[in-house]
């Protein structure tokens, strides 16, 4: 298998971040350790030249270029990663992702991931699902959204699972703060996605080639600068709630590919800015996911609330808007 040639065109969203910084971000499942292994290997062009400098600062116009190794032909293995169990049973194994865990392996990112995890906390867990690099996964989370996941533990129930994923039948709630306010109290997205085709590597609200994508919003709090929403999703795009809030015009805080990065310009206090410069990639939480239990056939419903640093930005808006 060849090498995978990944382009992009830095946007403002990107200027002044390191190389290796960027990268990490807009690969989606490429750790840094392994960005700077494809810099310094000299995989990475910036401009048409090689790049072997980590450091180097972004501009907005820049054009990239990464070969991007093949995955790797070895197995995922068991790895003795904590994990946040809400639920388990002899067929499922429900989780809370924190944000910066890869679901499963990728180039890039062949260790550390959920699969492996699971992989040590479940010993018959390899023999579940179609794909051996990734056993039990019937859903996913992007990298660094935190939130619900089942795994699915036995062959009946990655089956079952995997049909009503495919059929768009789980509830999936999520929370997120995005820029700015929404006019109304409720809305309805219905734009289809695909892949951009200025940038392969990411998402975009286009009619070629595009799947049928609606996303369900709830304005639950409102900042001025930020507002907290509540998303549900009744189709299950990659990307799509990221792709969706920036569509409407209020993209994801924190979000390094689609949403706000920097908060330098805000008009906040510094104690504000702090909060929202911590975020620990896109403030988006999977809050609640619900699907028919393989085994019982019964509606299942797990919860979770969003992560510290979700927290803390959350805590620091509304004292900012208090202070208004």
């Amino acid at each position: 298998m060849s090498d995978k040639c990944f382009e992009d065109i830095v946007d403002e969203l990107h200027e002044r971040d390191r190389l290796d910084v960027y990268l990490t971000n807009v690969l989606d499942d490429a750790t840094r350790s392994a960005i700077k292994k494809f810099i310094k290997g000299g995989r990475v062009t910036v401009n048409g030249g090689v790049c072997k400098r980590p450091g180097r600062s972004m501009t907005a116009g820049d054009r990239v270029s990464v070969e991007v190794p093949p995955p790797r032909a070895e197995l995922p293995v068991a790895e003795d990663i904590p994990l946040d169990i809400l639920h388990e049973d002899a067929d499922v194994i429900v989780v809370n992702k924190p944000a910066g865990l890869v679901v499963h392996p990728a180039p890039g990112h062949y260790t550390g991931t959920l699969v492996n995890a699971v992989l040590h906390h479940c010993p018959d867990f390899a023999s579940t699902g179609s794909e051996a690099e990734r056993p039990g996964i019937v859903h996913r989370l992007d990298r660094f959204t935190s939130g619900v996941m089942v795994v699915a533990k036995s062959p009946r129930a990655f089956t079952n699972l995997a049909k009503q994923a495919a059929a768009h039948e789980f509830e999936r709630q999520y929370l997120t703060l995005v820029r700015g306010e929404f006019p109304e109290e409720r809305g309805r997205i219905n734009a289809s996605i695909g892949r951009s085709l200025r940038d392969p590597a990411r998402m975009s609200v286009t009619g070629i080639n595009g799947r049928d994508a609606v996303t369900n919003f709830r304005v639950c709090e409102r900042f001025g600068v930020a507002s907290l929403v509540a998303v549900r999703l009744e189709t299950g795009r990659t990307h799509q709630v990221r792709v969706h809030m920036r569509f409407a015009g209020h993209p994801v805080l924190g979000d390094p590919a689609y949403g706000v990065a920097h908060f330098g310009r805000w008009h906040v206090s510094p104690e504000t800015r702090a909060a929202l410069e911590a975020l620990n990639g896109q403030a988006l939480h999977a809050e609640r996911l619900g699907f028919t239990h393989p085994a019982t056939g019964e509606m299942a419903t797990f919860t979770a609330p969003p992560p510290a640093d979700f927290q803390a930005a959350l805590e620091a808006l509304r004292a900012e808007c208090a202070r208004d």
